[in-house]
């Protein structure tokens, strides 16, 4: 009877998981609105994104913008090429959708250890 009744009632495990994909789908919804920015743009959304927290925003509710505008400025780095420790070494990372749920999910831990 149990097994049947964890095949109908997801666990918490399962119901975050739900959630944060759910955040990313509205991460990669946002970064579809930055792609067209101009660069210049970029670093006022932080900016913006301070001070909507000091005027009392949390992390959570900030973070799908900013982390669909860390994905965007990685997007925008493809193909640079920088000197680093005597070797050259090409940008080309962005970052995968599993990789935005990891960061929330370290996000998540950071501000229960306030």
């Amino acid at each position: 009877m149990l097994q049947f009744l964890k095949g109908i009632i997801p666990s918490k495990s399962d119901r975050e998981v739900k959630r944060l994909w759910e955040s990313v789908a509205r991460v990669n919804e946002v970064w579809e609105s930055y792609k067209k920015m101009a660069d210049a743009e970029l670093p006022k959304q932080t900016e913006e994104f301070v001070a909507r927290i000091r005027e009392g925003e949390t992390l959570d509710e900030v973070m799908p913008e900013a982390f669909a505008l860390v994905k965007e400025a990685c997007r925008r780095l493809l193909g640079k090429k920088w000197t680093v420790t005597g070797l050259e070494t090409t940008w080309d990372m962005v970052p995968f959708d599993v990789q935005l749920i990891g960061g929330m999910v370290l996000q998540g831990r950071r501000d229960a250890h306030r």
